[in-house]
């Protein structure tokens, strides 16, 4: 009775299933996983409690305002300004974080005022919420914006680099123990490669829904909604980004592992690889609110994950732009797994010192 020969489908899934149960039994593995989520929680209900716990929201009053905040006590830390203009000198050049000006509207005689946004936890321990005054409109201010940006781009970095580099080095460690000769006996080569990066992919990919789901709590446990809020739809567009541009790069790194024999090599194939992970993470610390240079990065394959989700939650991107961003990282995903392919297919059996690229193209 002949047994009929695994398709590319199955073939495929049984390399991914592979690659995820391996992981699954690694213990450092399992440890690096744990201590990152609980790093994250804690740097999530930290930053909550730390801002609810301030001594007192400082606020610059005038001598007609001033009884409106009596009653707040310790919540408010209060400096008394010579008049309206003298107020909001104090909010612009952020010697407090409000003030309370005379005039208003409605059943106000006073108005709140404030630098780039309005001062939420001020207008939660009035009773009512007066009309608000903006110096500085700008959607959000400097410092979460900061870190924002900085937690697409670590969250990016370490999950890309951690797994891409784990699939160049199973790739060195099958061809080095000649362990892929037998593999290739039984399935595709590309179904070997398509399981790798599967397998590897749900494995970031899970990472990335677990910090989504902590980020989700910590930010609802601590109270802060307003941030929760804001955060919803860049850590969706974050999600899909990150997605299709962790399947490009891992092609590339299953294809960077292939071209070389031993684990000691690898660096020199895999480190153009490593600067394109490294490079949005650098580029988002320094240009963070360059609107020209994070415009530009939102449009490139390899950044494009972290600055178009950090764009939309700044609000500086329009409606049509993660869609257009979306279909060019979809086609550039499109020729990197053609591209490895076709370097993992022409490199893998290839013993002995590196492969050069244009060799491995042209097999």
């Amino acid at each position: 009775m002949s047994v009929q020969p695994p398709t590319f489908a199955q073939s495929t899934w049984l390399v991914a299933e592979r690659e995820v149960g391996s992981k699954l039994r690694s213990k450092a593995f399992l440890i690096s996983t744990g201590l990152l989520f609980l790093i994250a929680l804690v740097s999530v209900v930290w930053g909550g409690f730390a801002a609810q716990t301030n001594e007192g929201i400082p606020i610059a009053v005038t001598s007609q305002t001033a009884p409106v905040v009596v009653s707040l006590g310790d919540a408010v830390k209060v400096t008394e300004a010579s008049d309206a203009d003298a107020a909001r000198a104090l909010v612009k050049d952020g010697t407090v974080d409000a003030a309370l000006v005379p005039g208003g509207s409605g059943a106000f005689d006073y108005t709140v005022v404030g630098d780039d946004s309005p001062p939420s936890s001020l207008l939660q321990l009035l009773s009512q919420t007066p009309p608000v005054e903006l110096l500085s409109p700008s959607g959000t201010n400097e410092m979460l914006r900061y870190f924002v940006a900085i937690g697409f781009g670590v969250v990016f970095f370490m999950a890309a680099l951690t797994f891409g580099t784990t699939i160049a080095q199973s790739v060195v460690e099958e061809k080095a123990t000649r362990v892929v000769e037998l593999l290739i006996s039984a399935i595709p080569v590309r179904a070997l490669l398509a399981g790798k990066v599967i397998g590897n992919t749900i494995l970031a990919m899970g990472q990335i829904i677990g910090l989504a789901a902590i980020a989700i709590v910590g930010l609802t446990v601590t109270g802060q909604s307003d941030l929760l809020t804001g955060l919803g739809a860049p850590i969706a567009w974050f999600a899909v980004f990150f997605f299709f541009g962790f399947i490009l790069l891992a092609s590339l790194f299953a294809a960077a592992g292939a071209m070389v024999s031993r684990q000691e090599d690898i660096g020199s194939t895999t480190t153009p690889l490593t600067f394109l992970v490294m490079a949005p993470y650098m580029l988002v610390i320094f240009f963070n609110d360059n609107p020209v240079v994070m415009s530009v990065m939102s449009y490139v394959p390899f950044s494009a994950p972290v600055a178009m989700p950090v764009r939309i939650f700044l609000d500086t991107a329009q409606w049509w732009e993660p869609l257009l961003s979306l279909a060019i990282m979809l086609a550039t995903c499109a020729g990197a797994i053609w591209v490895g392919s076709k370097i993992y297919e022409n490199s893998i059996l290839r013993m002995g010192g590196r492969v050069k690229l244009a060799e491995a193209l042209a097999g």
